[in-house]
């Protein structure tokens, strides 16, 4: 099998594994809870750090005195 049949092959391995799994977790009470949970986790802690980071840079690059 050549490679790039074979990242075809994977992907699609990897693409129905994920719809299987979402699948579940949607039809399933607690999984599905769980997974807004989750969801809501990572949103209420990484979107804030990406924004910062975002503002901070925008901020150094603003700067009037840069040389560049």
């Amino acid at each position: 099998m050549r490679k790039p049949s074979a990242r075809t092959v994977a992907n699609v391995v990897l693409a129905t594994a994920a719809l299987g799994a979402a699948y579940v977790a949607v039809t399933t009470p607690p999984l599905r809870r769980l997974a807004l949970r989750a969801s809501r986790v990572w949103l209420g802690a990484s979107l804030p750090v990406y924004l910062l980071t975002e503002i901070r840079q925008a901020w150094v690059e603003s700067r009037p005195d840069r040389l560049t």
